[in-house]
């Protein structure tokens, strides 16, 4: 009897544990480094780089890399931009006020010529710190990132990072959690950057670690798939796509402010 009753601990302990993660066996190209001086992350789009840096903001011509325009904004309300993509005629920017607690996060719109501010979106507390905001299949996305130590909001640990999906009025439809796999990696920290790809993917990127995390919404459930994962040389922090080159990738290097411009494997197909 007692065999009997060890085996079918094991296969419970075995139905209980979570799914390896995928084997981080492709690696983002860098074709290309602008000298940007960026902090949190990068945006691009058909023509420009865009540095973002906390309440600071800066557009770069994208062959030449020379500087176009910049902004800064009043550091007691921008404390903490985290990431910009453009999203049609607009600059598209997470913003909040990190690493300040109880979490307050907002949607900051900017004119991506001139940079100049507007609009604003507030999203209100409860949820976390909005680190990345995409448009995609017409809805709006965001993630709400929670962190065990700086900035953290107790209960809530990096566990509580999450995925929503928004209306186009940004009432919120539905949410999603990360699967164990990615939390070990990102972990006290939580995501800073993501979005979808053009395979129709979403790709993710921690605070630290030199590595984006491929993500599929789940069939059934609420947490999500876990693809697989590529190296790259940018270490965490905001990325966004360029939509005029499927498959390039642009992100940042802290080391240096550098932002990069990524080749993504499989990310064009």
């Amino acid at each position: 009897m007692i065999p009997q009753l060890f085996a079918a601990l094991a296969l419970q302990a075995a139905a209980e544990a979570p799914p390896p993660a995928p084997p981080m066996t492709l690696k983002a190209q860098t074709v290309r480094r602008y000298d940007g001086k960026a902090s949190q992350g990068a945006a691009v789009g058909p023509n420009d780089v865009y540095a973002v840096s906390n309440f600071r903001l800066v557009r770069y011509d994208k062959k030449t890399g020379e500087q176009r325009a910049e902004w800064t904004g009043e550091k007691s309300r921008f404390p903490h931009i985290n990431s910009c993509a453009l999203i049609a005629k607009d600059l598209v920017c997470a913003s909040s006020n990190f690493p300040a607690t109880p979490h307050v996060s907002t949607v900051e719109v900017f004119d991506p010529m001139t940079l100049a501010h507007r609009r604003s979106v507030s999203l209100g507390l409860g949820t976390g710190s909005v680190t990345w905001v995409d448009r995609h299949d017409g809805f709006w996305w965001a993630m709400f990132a929670n962190y065990d130590g700086k900035g953290g909001e107790p209960p809530r640990d990096h566990r509580h990072t999450t995925l929503v999906k928004f209306d186009d009025q940004w009432r919120r439809l539905e949410g999603w959690a990360l699967p164990a796999t990615v939390l070990d990696r990102i972990a006290p920290m939580s995501v800073s950057g993501g979005g979808w790809g053009p395979d129709g993917r979403l790709y993710l990127s921690g605070h630290d670690l030199p590595e984006l995390y491929v993500m599929w919404l789940p069939i059934g459930g609420g947490v999500l798939d876990h693809l697989d994962t590529i190296a790259m040389d940018a270490e965490g922090q905001a990325i966004d796509w360029d939509e005029s080159q499927p498959g390039m990738l642009y992100g940042i290097t802290r080391r240096t402010k550098e932002i990069l411009a990524m080749k993504v494997p499989t990310a064009g197909k």
